[in-house]
């Protein structure tokens, strides 16, 4: 190092400011010996050689992370918080892992992809199963066998859990809207049977 607080490169050769050197804790002066550019590009002829690639480097204005996902720059607010990450940040934008997180709820829990979903909507005309009117939201599946039935609507979906997927439970449902399963019947002046 010289005395106006620069250090020369052992592979350019060039004097540069203590900043352009990586710290390393086991030399004398606490920097690396090359300075990060050259050391950049050691990295990327040795990996090179190895048969991989080494991503570009990207400029990146202060306040944003580049998202290798979508690839597109955008500022911190649109970055989950991550205490783990050099940067604080996640290493996907809100967005991405928004896309991804639907994609792997419904690999997880139905073992089906988003374009075989869109398959069963566009099957049932684009409409919920039951009440063929509302749009299909939740996909729905046989809990003991875990076979997916269909796409239904939040309240149709809701409904079924309720009746536990019972369909003696569900037909008396349906039989009481109708009026029949609870209509008493006169069997004499006054005195009225109710269906056992």
């Amino acid at each position: 190092m010289n005395d106006g607080g620069s250090k020369k490169c052992s592979a350019c050769q060039q004097f540069l400011s203590a900043r352009a050197f990586a710290s390393n804790r086991s030399r004398p002066d606490g920097l690396q010996a090359n300075c990060r550019e050259c050391a950049a590009e050691y990295y990327r002829r040795r990996q090179e050689a190895r048969g991989k690639t080494v991503r570009g480097k990207v400029d990146v204005p202060d306040g944003h992370k580049l998202c290798r996902t979508c690839g597109e720059i955008k500022p911190h607010a649109e970055w989950h918080r991550n205490a783990t990450a050099s940067d604080g940040l996640s290493t996907r934008c809100k967005a991405c892992r928004a896309i991804q997180g639907r994609q792997g709820h419904l690999r997880r829990q139905y073992g089906i992809t988003e374009a075989e979903r869109d398959e069963l909507i566009a099957s049932q005309g684009g409409v919920c199963c039951i009440c063929l009117a509302a749009l299909p939201e939740h996909v729905d599946h046989c809990h003991k066998t875990g076979r997916v039935r269909g796409v239904l609507c939040f309240s149709c979906n809701a409904a079924l859990g309720q009746f536990k997927d019972r369909p003696d439970a569900i037909r008396r449902a349906a039989a009481y809207v109708e009026g029949i399963a609870w209509k008493p019947t006169l069997v004499a002046p006054g005195v009225y049977q109710l269906p056992s």
